[in-house]
């Protein structure tokens, strides 16, 4: 089985710098393995200014030219398993896409504590909260129309960590027919996730730190108290926890697609920055 490893630094679909640094620091944090071939999506770097908003989308152009060479690079590569490295939530489209072509019966385990179903009609222009909504055939055309197949469908939906939404997001959700359940309280049960893996002979597994409880975990977007996003809340879970979720999907289901997403290691980034202003370390 051939495993590529997708660095795909994605920064401009969640609107901060941060994402790009913490993709690059985040391919040396996982576990070393020389038998999975790095693979570099061509994303256009921070250089610190604001972008336009083009059709009620963020940075409209830096993303589909990221988005086209994730496309490529994936399809040069022909891989068996993709494992994603973040980077904001968007940077599963692609990967997942190919996927769904490769494999048949197919589901999708969804760790957040946003659903990612928003429209740029909603009023948010970052696209990172649209990715699922598009994967399901629903969302902007700044990804449905670089889908290479079919949609996936409401059924084949797990999420995992789910907290308060928004009203449109729950009308889009009901409507489709997404079966969800709000995990304020208690999140969704071993035996719920076991039976929904068991339907499938192919799961893809969406990570997004910020199903972290922001108090416990500091790299996430919800432990920087500057940033409000789309109003939404943090994540309730601890790492404990969540190891031991991911593991029982691994055990119990054959994993083709795994992301990381949105890890925002706001300290490391500013060390970096004031290291940056040091000649010593360009001369």
């Amino acid at each position: 089985m051939k495993t590529i490893r997708l660095l795909y630094p994605d920064h401009v679909s969640g609107g901060l710098e941060t994402y790009y640094f913490g993709a690059n620091l985040l391919q040396h944090i996982l576990p070393h393995n020389e038998e999975q071939l790095l693979v570099k999506v061509d994303v256009i770097p921070p250089n610190g200014k604001e972008k336009e908003i083009v059709d009620g989308i963020y940075g409209k152009d830096e993303i589909i030219f990221a988005l086209e060479n994730a496309n490529a690079q994936i399809e040069k590569e022909n891989p068996d398993r993709i494992i994603t490295i973040g980077g904001n939530c968007l940077v599963s489209f692609a990967p997942f896409d190919y996927l769904h072509g490769k494999y048949e019966n197919v589901g999708i385990v969804w760790f957040d504590a946003h659903p990612d179903v928003s429209k740029a009609e909603n009023g948010y222009p970052n696209a990172h909260a649209m990715v699922l909504g598009s994967l399901m055939g629903y969302g902007d055309s700044v990804m449905t129309e670089r889908m290479k197949n079919k949609p996936f469908d409401a059924k084949d939906i797990l999420y995992i960590g789910l907290q308060e939404i928004h009203d449109y997001q729950k009308s889009f959700l009901d409507e489709t027919g997404v079966n969800y359940k709000i995990q304020t309280e208690n999140f969704v049960k071993n035996g719920e996730i076991k039976e929904f893996v068991s339907r499938y002979d192919h799961i893809l597994l969406h990570l997004d730190i910020d199903v972290l409880d922001a108090s416990l975990f500091h790299s996430t977007y919800f432990a920087n108290k500057e940033l409000v996003g789309d109003g939404a809340g943090s994540g309730k879970m601890t790492m404990e926890k969540l190891g031991k979720l991911l593991k029982l999907v691994e055990d119990n289901s054959s994993i083709k697609g795994f992301t990381v997403a949105e890890y925002l290691p706001f300290d490391e980034h500013k060390l970096h920055q004031m290291f940056s202003k040091l000649n010593l370390f360009k001369e």
